[in-house]
């Protein structure tokens, strides 16, 4: 029986030890995204549905995920504030997304940016002033 409850306080769990649950436990071992094509850069806002569901039956890794997104994130910084992979976190956001928690804003495509030589123009034209 145990004298004291257990916690991080034991011998055997300090700093180096890493993350108690694996990758592949939070995801449930899927590795791919239910959404496909969220990008690094992409931006995450939680919904007014999350606002009004509580967030009940959510594991502590969505629940956090949505707090983080009640102002717009890039994915790549909700990855760093969570400590995960950026595969993990696009997984839990696919289960987000499912239930209709957060929602996603991708960044313009390539084909819809400026082309290099108005960029180019721009520049010489900043540099003459």
């Amino acid at each position: 029986m145990w004298t004291e409850s257990p916690g991080a306080h034991h011998e055997w769990l300090d700093a180096a030890a890493g993350p108690v649950v694996r990758p592949y436990a939070l995801t449930g071992g899927r590795v791919r995204p239910p959404v496909d094509g969220v990008d690094l850069v992409a931006f995450v806002r939680a919904t007014p549905a999350a606002d009004a569901a509580g967030l009940p039956g959510l594991q502590p890794e969505h629940q956090r995920l949505v707090e983080l997104a009640r102002r717009p994130a890039v994915l790549a910084d909700l990855a760093a504030d969570l400590d995960l992979a950026v595969g993990v976190v696009r997984v839990l956001l696919g289960d987000l997304l499912a239930r209709g928690l957060v929602a996603v804003h991708q960044p313009p495509a390539a084909a819809h940016l400026p082309d290099d030589n108005i960029l180019k123009a721009v520049v010489n034209g900043l540099r003459a002033l």
